[in-house]
Parts: structure tokens; C-alpha cells; sequence
């Protein structure tokens, strides 16, 4: 991919100077650095930025932006470096802002259930805060991601179904805009009609509208009973239809995923799991009292034998219940193993629950038909689900065959009424799907990006082209 810059190096050069006294050894031009932050965890390859700095505050970060818009100096907010649709690729050179400094929770609300927090807070360290007080924090998307790399993607995860994305979850945010203004957007109030909603554009915008800095959330008590159970199915359709039946049964499951049988091989392989089978399998938790529990249990064992599902394996402990989700959470890397040297494609679709099982079925279909393993992992409480195709990337035909496969469940995907992506976002991957999705506001997020981003300097190269 061609790299065009539209500022010169005596104007990158410029802009380094004169930020040098205010950050000093915070700016930092080494080639492993600036490689370390061209690339997530994706496989679209490494596009290094010109420099990467840290910034430790909303003035430091205003007075940074202010002067590469001045320059046209692209701008590309780094969190934990875990995004998947080449987030952070310097498509146009550039600076890279890594908020991992900025990681400090900055007050904790516990009768209101709400806090605000620094970007480069990460979910695991922000549930550590937390638990002194009963609350805890549930957008779960697997990798220990920073708040402002969730905010900006809007994340999902395994609690999705129950709890809601980061769009619930988000009801404030800081940003610092394309011309340096810092700005906030909404209040610790639970609801309001007051203008425009600024927190909701910002919310998923994947930089391209400003950096987010600070994040007011939502929290929730933690539940008085937890518990973990694991129930294997002979057919995937089984296991689908299981999970259609008891979202229409309205069952207020917190998560409950689903593993096809070679998805769920690789984990036991890599994760060590015993006692397992090698099956579709749906992982289930369920938060409540303990007699809502209790009936929850009750009825998802009533619809999973109607469709042949096992007898329920339990996970009661906190150490138990940590043990099996840190086996779902590594999912991907379970993949990975599966072949030697190969890369992995992760598709991302969302579709209507009735809509379920035939994209999941089409998808395993198509994935035998291409003759690449592929393995299938999803938030299916919510229609939204991930194959994960293996491929060599020394291999142009399995290369193409990847991307064939790809598209090929992103596009039935969108004809049941679904999305191109649950949770992943656009970047750089999935802009020619955008363009299909959604052919009548392509035009409206244009005009967006263009009025607050006139000069488009945030994280060009994602999500449209101007």
C-alpha cells in the first residue's frame, strides 16, 4: 500500500521541534517503536508513523493536535494496539498519540454507579478499582483493551446481551477536537434531550472525528449470584437454534457464546481444557439473585435438551468461571495454533436473531467449500458472530481464497439485514462494505468528517474516504 504523506519532512521536522521542550524523551522516532504502533492485531501489515508520542494530559494532547493541524500532519490515537480492521496503520505517515500515560481513574461514583476515566485506563485495571466498591464495569471484548480503544470502536464482547455495548455504556466523554479544542460532551445524568448527541457520534468514529480522553461509564452492581456452565451439542444447528429459542424466550442470559467443533478443539488443545469434547458448544453465564438464577438455569436446560444439548458442566468458582472465559477469551490464539506459520482472517458479522442460524450455517458451508480450516466463535445472545479463516501468507491462492471467504459471509451477512461488523469497526478493512450497508448516509458521514475534520488530519484512511 502506497504511502502519501500530504506534509513535508521539513514540516514533520518543524512540528517535532518545536513540541521537543513540553515532552522531551516522550517523543520517540526509533524504527521498533514507530513499527510497534503501525500495526494491531490484524493482518493487514505494518504501516509505521513518522513518531510516536506520549502524551500524560487533555493540554498536552490539545497543544499536539493543534500544531499537526497547522501542518497537516495526520494524527492516530494508539490504545493497547489490539484493534483488528488495521486501525492504526499510518495510511498517510503521521504521529501516533499512544494514551497508555494517560491511565488514571479519575473518580468513582458508587451511588450513582457511574465513574469517569483516562483513556489509557484498561478494562481489567478498571474492574481492580472497582471491586472495593460492589460494582463492576461489564464491556468484556476478550483482549484487556484500554477505555478509549473500546469508546472509539465501540467494543462489544461476551456480556453484550445482557449489559449492552459501549454505546450503553458511555454517557460523557472528553475530546480533544482536529483544532485542538478540548471539549466535553454529556453529563452524569442518566438521560437527556439536550442538543445534538455528541457522545454517541463519538462514540465508534475510530479517530477519525478527535481523540477521546476521558470517559464517563456507566456501572453496574456486582451480582449477588454468579455461575458457568458449558453444554455440548451434536450439530451446530443444535446449538443455534438453543440460542434463538431462549432470546425469544426472553431469558436474561448474561453471555452465552457459541464454539463450532473445530473452535472448540483448538481451545482444548491450547487451553488445556479436560473433560471436554470436541463439539459445538455453547458457553453460558448467569447473573441474578440466587432463585432468578435459579429459573434462568431451569429454563435454558429445558430448551437446550429439546435440542439434544448435554447435561450442563459448571463453573461456580470465581476460579473456575475465570479459567473457562480465559479459554473463550483465547479463542484467536487457539486458532492461530492450528496451522504452523499461518495468519488468521477474522470475519465479524451481526445478524437478526431469527436470522441466526442460516448465516452461521451458510458460513460453515462456505468455509468447507474453500478447503481453509475455519473456526466459528460468537456473541450469539445478539446475532453476532466471528469466523476465524486460517490461512498461509506465503500462499497468494490461499490469500485470495481468504478474502473470497470473507466476503463472501459479510455479504450474506447484509443481505438477512445484518451489519459488516458487530463490534470490530471499520478502519481500513471494511470500508467498501460501509459503502454497501449504508449507500444512502455514505454522503452524510462525509459531510461530518468533513466539517469537523476539514484539513483530515485524524486517522485518515479509515472508515470513508474523503
Amino acid at each position: 500500500m502506497p504511502v502519501v504523506k500530504p506534509y513535508s519532512p521539513s514540516d514533520l521536522k518543524r512540528v517535532i521541534n518545536e513540541l521537543a521542550p513540553m515532552l522531551g524523551d516522550r517523543i520517540h522516532l526509533s524504527q521498533a517503536t514507530r513499527e510497534q504502533h503501525g500495526q494491531g492485531e490484524d493482518s493487514y501489515g505494518c504501516l509505521a508513523p513518522d513518531a510516536v508520542i506520549y502524551p500524560f494530559c487533555n493540554e498536552e494532547i490539545a497543544q499536539i493536535v493543534s500544531l499537526c493541524n497547522q501542518y497537516s500532519i495526520p494524527v492516530i490515537p494508539f490504545g493497547a494496539g489490539s484493534s483488528v480492521e488495521g486501525h492504526l496503520l499510518a495510511v498517510q505517515g503521521g504521529i501516533s498519540l499512544d494514551l497508555s500515560e494517560m491511565n488514571q481513574v479519575l473518580e468513582i461514583n458508587p451511588a450513582d454507579m457511574d465513574c469517569r476515566v483516562q483513556a489509557g485506563v484498561t478494562r481489567e485495571d478498571l474492574n481492580m478499582a472497582l471491586r472495593y466498591d460492589g460494582l463492576f464495569f461489564p464491556v468484556d471484548p476478550g483482549a484487556n483493551a484500554t477505555i478509549g480503544g473500546m469508546t472509539a470502536t465501540q467494543a462489544s464482547g461476551t456480556n453484550a446481551v445482557k449489559y449492552g455495548t459501549m454505546r450503553e455504556a458511555v454517557i460523557g466523554l472528553t475530546v480533544i477536537t482536529p483544532e485542538g479544542e478540548i471539549i466535553k460532551t454529556g453529563t452524569r445524568a442518566r438521560k437527556s434531550s439536550a442538543g445534538y448527541d455528541l457522545t454517541q457520534l463519538m462514540i465508534g468514529s475510530e479517530g477519525t472525528l478527535g481523540v477521546i480522553t476521558e470517559i464517563q461509564l456507566r456501572l453496574h452492581p456486582i451480582p449477588e449470584t454468579i455461575k458457568a456452565a458449558i453444554c455440548s451439542f451434536e450439530t451446530v444447528a443444535a446449538a443455534v437454534d438453543t440460542v434463538i429459542n431462549a432470546m425469544q424466550m426472553a431469558v436474561p442470559l448474561a453471555r452465552i457464546e457459541l464454539l463450532n467443533a473445530l473452535q472448540m478443539q483448538a481451545c482444548i488443545n491450547y487451553s488445556k481444557l479436560e473433560g471436554f469434547e470436541a463439539k459445538p458448544t455453547l458457553f453460558m453465564e448467569f447473573h441474578g439473585t440466587a432463585d432468578s438464577v435459579n429459573e434462568q438455569v431451569a429454563l435454558i436446560k429445558d430448551i437446550s435438551h429439546e435440542f439434544g444439548g448435554s447435561e450442563f458442566t459448571w463453573a461456580e468458582t470465581t476460579e473456575e468461571r475465570n479459567e473457562l472465559w480465559k479459554a473463550r477469551h483465547n479463542a484467536y490464539l487457539a486458532t492461530l495454533k492450528l496451522q504452523r506459520d499461518c495468519k488468521v482472517l477474522t470475519t465479524d458479522v451481526c445478524v437478526p436473531i431469527s436470522a441466526l442460524a442460516t448465516s452461521i450455517l451458510q458460513a460453515e458451508k462456505d468455509a468447507e467449500a474453500s478447503g481453509l480450516q475455519s473456526t466459528i466463535v460468537g456473541h450469539v445472545g445478539d446475532g453476532n458472530f466471528h469466523l476465524l479463516i486460517v490461512f498461509d501468507p506465503s500462499k497468494s491462492e490461499q490469500i485470495e481464497a481468504a478474502k473470497q471467504l470473507s466476503e463472501k459471509v459479510v455479504m450474506k451477512a447484509l443481505a438477512l439485514g445484518g451489519t459488516c461488523t458487530g463490534e470490530h469497526g471499520i478502519g481500513i478493512g471494511k470500508k467498501h462494505y460501509l459503502a454497501l450497508e449504508h449507500p444512502t448516509g455514505l454522503n452524510m458521514m462525509k459531510t461530518i468528517k468533513k466539517s469537523i475534520d476539514p484539513k483530515n488530519i485524524m486517522n485518515p484512511g479509515k472508515v470513508i474516504d474523503l
